[in-house]
Parts: structure tokens; C-alpha cells; sequence
């Protein structure tokens, strides 16, 4: 049978990396929307390459060369918001929901509403509006399936497991670019350097991201969030190797632990043929030749992310929102120089306070409008926040 896919946010790693699954079983797919961001002759070229319906830049301002690029194929092109929903709403079978950032959250819903299966990539939808996306599957009878390395791998070892037996679960990190630097050097870290990872091969943003352990972190909420698991045992482990994925914990004892190569392709693999197991071109791991594992727990002075994931969790209501928003700032404000590594997480922080002091963080209602609300409103002031940092030089 053949499968209609939908891949939000197809310009990306993870948009690729499933582009090549689909590629090497072309009579098993067709092709519906394909979206992306600035990069338009990618995006193009991949839609004529899958011969996909319609292909959407993010960016509304790139219509035309879109157009261009696409003109004689007969693939209708697309801009901005409107069109994103538009394409999360074309029958599909399977939607890749890999838009970076709260951005995702719209479309995600919007394919839920068709009773699709949603691939979500896109962990902001969960720590943004968790209960709100899980809501909206199942009244729609949806199923969301998760793509992260570490919801994939605790997914899989919760499959025909009783979930009232669960004691505790464990992701790990690999603790990025700076795992093994000295504290006092972080202060001096740069863009480039933080864009580095030892052992994955992704974007800049959600690379340092795993430096600041602030991917991490919105990975501790999506786990509560698409689990239903407390909290308190919620565990994080530092494992530079990246082999071991997640492990879930059994009331008599038992590690289930997920093991496989530092590869998204697996996890993507594994949502495009679940049910089944499908043939996934991986590397086969040789545990003899590795020889070894090791684990260490996080310092959260070094990473004082983690502890603001944990107060999130606390809190709830529209906290995630307003973490996720003030991070993507800080990120911003530290790609542009205008703040230090370490000061992104005292931006949030300071972000999270202020809002807290204004009220409604856990308590307002939870829709689309309230979440994108304060997802403006934490924006503000994280920017708020920066420029302050400039005013007083710190």
C-alpha cells in the first residue's frame, strides 16, 4: 500500500534524513507537502525530486523565487502561516512535524485534526502545549508517534510493558561541546564552538542547544508530557558515547535499556514503519569493539537548565511556553554576541521570575491563542532581559 507523507520541515536534519528513508523505498511513498524555511532551492529541488504536491516556504517573502524554482514541474508553491496550515490539513497518512521551535505548533495541531499519525520532531509542541497536543489526538483519534532519539528509545522499551510498573525513567546526553571543558572557560565560549557536536550531525541551534544542555532540558518536559510520568522519576544521565538512548526502570528492578548508533535516521526509521520494524541503513553496533559505557550524573551548575526544566514542571499551565519562548531569545541573543554562553540561562531565569510575579503562568486556560500569548509575551521580554545585559555589561 501506498503511504501519503507529509514532511513539515523538510529542509532541516531531520526533514532530510527522512527524505533519504523515503528515497530508498520511492514505490512505498507519495509524496503530499514539503515545507521549509529560507532555504528555497533545497526545498525545491527535493520537492521535484519526490514529485510532491505542493511545496511551502515558511517565509513569505520568498513566494516568488519559489515559484520560480518550481515553475514547469506542476508543484503548487506556498508562503507563510496560512499555507503551512493549509498543508497540514492535505490528506496525508504520516506527517514529520521537524519545524524548529514553537513554529511547529499550529501545523502539528492541525494534522492532528485529520486523525493522521503525527512523527513529532518538533519537541516544542509538547513543552509549549503538551496537554493541548495530546488532547487534540485523542479527540481525533490521531496517534503521535516520537521522533527524539530519547522519546523513540523509551517508547520502544515501554512497548508491551505494563505502564503502571514503571519506576522511573532515564534519558541520557551526551553533554555536547563543552561536557569536559573547565567551568571558568565557558565564560569565554563561542557561537562556533557550542555549534560543534562531538558525536551527532545537526543544526547549528539544536546543537548548541545540547552545549547549554537546554535541549536537554525541554526533553525532561516532552518526556512528562507525552508519558504522563511524574516528574520526580524523571532521571538525566551524562553518556558521552550516545549509544544508549533512554532506559526505563521496572518496579522489580529491571533496566530496559535502548541502544543504537548516533543516527536519527533510526528513530525516523522506526516512526515511518511502526508498527513493524522496517530495514533501516544504520551502522550495526559492535559492542565488543566499543568495549565500554560510561555514565555520569549532570552538574547543574554547569548546566543550570535542568533545574529550570524541573521548577517548569512545578509550576505547569503556560510555564513551558514561556521557557521555550525565553530560550529561543537567548539563543538568539547569543549567536549575535550580544550575550555570553553562560548568560542564557539567567535570561530565561529572569524571565521565568518576572512572568511568574505577573501571575497566570500555571493557572490560565489552555488553548492556542493563551499559549501563543505567551509565547509573544516571554519574546518580550527575554529581549527585555538582553538589553539590560547590554546596558550593564554583563
Amino acid at each position: 500500500m501506498v503511504r501519503r507523507v507529509t514532511i513539515f520541515g523538510a529542509t532541516g536534519s531531520i526533514g532530510q534524513s527522512t527524505l533519504d528513508l523515503i528515497g530508498r523505498a520511492p514505490d512505498r511513498y507519495r509524496v503530499v507537502a514539503l515545507t521549509g524555511g529560507a532555504n528555497v532551492a533545497r526545498l525545491a529541488a527535493d520537492a521535484r525530486r519526490t514529485r510532491a504536491e505542493i511545496a511551502v516556504t515558511a517565509q513569505e517573502d520568498r513566494l516568488d523565487e519559489l515559484r520560480d524554482a518550481l515553475a514547469g514541474s506542476g508543484i503548487a508553491a506556498a508562503a507563510g502561516p496560512a499555507a503551512l496550515l493549509e498543508a497540514a490539513e492535505r490528506p496525508a497518512d504520516w506527517i514529520m512535524s521537524a519545524i524548529v521551535g514553537a513554529a511547529g505548533l499550529a501545523p502539528g495541531l492541525a494534522a492532528l485534526r485529520q486523525g493522521t499519525t503525527l512523527a513529532l520532531a518538533n519537541k516544542e509542541s509538547l513543552v509549549t502545549a503538551g496537554p493541548l497536543l495530546m488532547d487534540t489526538a485523542r479527540a481525533h483519534g490521531a496517534t503521535v508517534l516520537p521522533v527524539d532519539s530519547e522519546h523513540s528509545a523509551v517508547f520502544q522499551a515501554l512497548t508491551g510493558e505494563d505502564p503502571g510498573a514503571v519506576e522511573r525513567v532515564i534519558i541520557t546526553a551526551s553533554g555536547g561541546a563543552f561536557r569536559d571543558w573547565p567551568l571558568e572557560a565557558l565564560a569565554g565560549a563561542t557561537p562556533e564552538q557550542a555549534a560543534c557536536h562531538p558525536n551527532w550531525d545537526m543544526g547549528q541551534r539544536i546543537t548548541i542547544d545540547s552545549a547549554s544542555m537546554f535541549n536537554k532540558s525541554l526533553e525532561l518536559i516532552e518526556t512528562k508530557e507525552f508519558f504522563g510520568i511524574s516528574p520526580d522519576r524523571i532521571e538525566v544521565l551524562v553518556h558521552p558515547e550516545s549509544l544508549v538512548h533512554a532506559l526505563v526502570g521496572y518496579r522489580d528492578g529491571g533496566l530496559m535499556a535502548h541502544l543504537g548508533p548516533p543516527d536519527m535516521r533510526h528513530a525516523i526509521g522506526y516512526a515511518l514503519n511502526w508498527p513493524e520494524r522496517g530495514d533501516v541503513p544504520v551502522e550495526r553496533l559492535d559492542l565488543a569493539r566499543i568495549g565500554s559505557l560510561t555514565f555520569r550524573p549532570p552538574d547543574e551548575v554547569r548546566w543550570p537548565a535542568l533545574r529550570l526544566a524541573r521548577e517548569v514542571m512545578q509550576t505547569g499551565g503556560l510555564a513551558g511556553a514561556a521557557f521555550n519562548a525565553a530560550k529561543e531569545i537567548a539563543l538568539d541573543g547569543f549567536i549575535a554576541r550580544r550575550i555570553g554562553f553562560q548568560r542564557m540561562a539567567g535570561v530565561v531565569e529572569e524571565v521565568l521570575t518576572r512572568l511568574s510575579a505577573d501571575g497566570g503562568l500555571g493557572i490560565a486556560p489552555f488553548d492556542l491563542d493563551n499559549v501563543a500569548q505567551m509565547d509573544h509575551l516571554a519574546r518580550v521580554r527575554a529581549w527585555e532581559v538582553i538589553a539590560g545585559t547590554d546596558a550593564r555589561g554583563t
